[in-house]
């Protein structure tokens, strides 16, 4: 048996029993298609929403079989495939709790997470099974689909529980970027609570297909895959395979994707390495992660093509977004969602931390793993949760990110962001990906130094100047960078996001 996860209830209010897949799936006809995957061999099965009720039941069945219940921890490591949809659903029906995991994670990764969590049963790939510890029981995809196999026995299903909207019902760790990865805990009414995002910012439509590419373990996934497109009545894609973007191209047009949510990284890609050319089926293109580049949004622009930046933690969920039936703001990465506050905290009336009211965000995390206090005592007088993430506002309240407050570059007096850098070194041609962070220097306490990966058949040859010439002309000159350096590649974490720190200790 599992170690339960309690449910740490939020200070500011309880709302009816909820259940996903009782109020979500149980709402639409049983041949209705809900899901595309596609698997590693560009094999593809269209589930509708009866399969997926049905097959998950018996997951959950085989779930209760090995001990586990109400607010015990269910880990998956596990691609884009459907083992893994159907493991998150069985969790939700019964009570469990589904903890997602990264398969770039490496054992010691997962260790952690086995001890934060108490999981001890793991859903996992057969290449991945080593990966675990030896107290954790293992199902492997041969006994999955044992499971799963309708003409074999079958254990009767977990009934579908009534949760309270704060009832852990999904963990998902922080990605680590500014320390060791915590476990932030989201009840059942997270789920539901993405509706205001899915219909606001992803802006998917009844009928409409929708690919969220983001990889499994990662907070835009566990809400964007499937949660969010099935709010709006929309079917998912599911694929299972490499980022490579000029298949990624093609796979849009052939199955006529209408709602496309990418990491950043994958459009700058897109625009770098792929012959961009325009998508008929396509509607609608949305990115979180890190901020966007205007370049990068410019480049799709040219072919008809918006894309919607926003922006969201993993303990708040989405919380900004540029709007569907709004105009895009180059480098914003939008406005508040309706109902959502916000405030900067900039006492000197420029660039400040932003903060969100935890009350009037619907996907607010309940707590973190191993700590009992209440969410409450995060927070600012009680309210005001510190995302930690440096922004301006303009005049109509979009928000432009700046970057961390540790990632903020103190040069001369002049607090310099690293995006407007990086965005200016990217918007050169010989340049595919950047990273500017602040180096220590004598006379001016730190300067900004860039760490450029150049693009296929690019040489650094006599580049140095030429690309702080280009900064100097493209943003204001004193961000400049006075030391310039070439990479095979930047350090990420597994959700792609650049390590600036990493960089600044090189």
């Amino acid at each position: 048996m599992s170690h339960s996860v309690a449910a740490v209830a939020p200070s500011f209010g309880r709302l009816c029993l909820v259940n996903f897949v009782e109020d979500v799936l149980e709402r639409f006809p049983s041949a209705r298609p809900a899901l595309l995957a596609i698997d590693e061999h560009g094999g593809r099965r269209v589930w509708h929403f009866g399969e997926l009720i049905a097959i998950s039941a018996g997951v959950s069945g085989a779930l209760a079989a090995r001990g586990i219940g109400r607010g015990d921890v269910v880990m998956t490591l596990l691609g884009n495939r459907i083992e893994w949809v159907l493991t998150m659903l069985a969790c939700w029906r019964m009570g469990a709790v589904a903890l997602p995991l990264s398969t770039q994670l490496r054992a010691e990764d997962v260790a952690h997470r086995v001890d934060a969590s108490g999981a001890a049963v793991c859903i996992a790939e057969s290449g991945l099974v080593d990966l675990l510890p030896g107290n954790v029981e293992v199902i492997d995809m041969e006994q999955f689909a044992a499971i799963c196999d309708e003409d074999r026995p079958q254990e009767t299903p977990a009934a579908v529980a009534d949760l309270d909207p704060a009832d852990p019902a999904l963990i998902v760790f922080t990605s680590g970027t500014t320390g060791k990865p915590r476990g932030a805990v989201h009840g059942a009414g997270y789920l539901l609570g993405q509706r205001t995002q899915a219909t606001r910012w992803l802006g998917a439509r009844e009928g409409d297909l929708v690919w969220c590419t983001t990889a499994t373990g990662w907070s835009k996934s566990a809400r964007n895959v499937f949660v969010a497109p099935w709010l709006c009545g929309a079917a998912a894609m599911l694929v299972d395979g490499r980022f490579e973007p000029a298949e990624r191209l093609e796979l849009i047009e052939r199955e006529e994707v209408n709602v496309l949510c990418q990491a950043p990284t994958e459009y700058r890609l897109l625009a770098k390495r792929a012959k961009l050319r325009p998508l008929a089926a396509m509607r609608r293109m949305v990115s979180a992660g890190e901020a966007l580049n205007p370049e990068v949004i410019q480049a799709f622009r040219e072919l008809g093509l918006e894309i919607s930046d926003g922006y969201g933690q993993t303990e708040t969920g989405q919380v900004t977004g540029n709007l569907i039936d709004e105009p895009v703001r180059e480098g914003s990465m939008g406005r508040a969602l309706p109902g959502i506050e916000t405030r900067v905290d900039d006492p000197n009336g420029e660039a400040g931390e932003l903060l969100v009211r935890a009350s009037t965000c619907p996907t607010f995390f309940t707590g973190y793993l191993g700590d009992a206090a209440d969410v409450s005592s995060y927070l600012i007088d009680g309210e005001w949760w510190q995302t930690g993430d440096v922004v301006r506002a303009d005049a109509d309240g979009y928000l432009f990110h700046e970057g961390r407050d540790d990632d903020l570059i103190l040069s001369s007096g002049y607090r310099i962001g690293p995006f407007e850098v990086e965005s200016a070194l990217l918007s050169h041609p010989a340049v595919a990906e950047a990273a500017a962070v602040s180096h220590p220097d004598d006379e001016r306490g730190a300067v900004v130094r860039a760490i450029v990966v150049l693009r296929e058949g690019q040489a650094s040859d006599g580049l140095v100047q030429e690309l702080q010439e280009h900064v100097k002309a493209a943003t204001a000159p004193y961000k400049f960078p006075r030391i310039v350096e070439f990479a095979d590649e930047l350090p990420k974490t597994a959700s792609g996001k650049i390590k600036r720190a990493e960089l600044r200790g090189s």
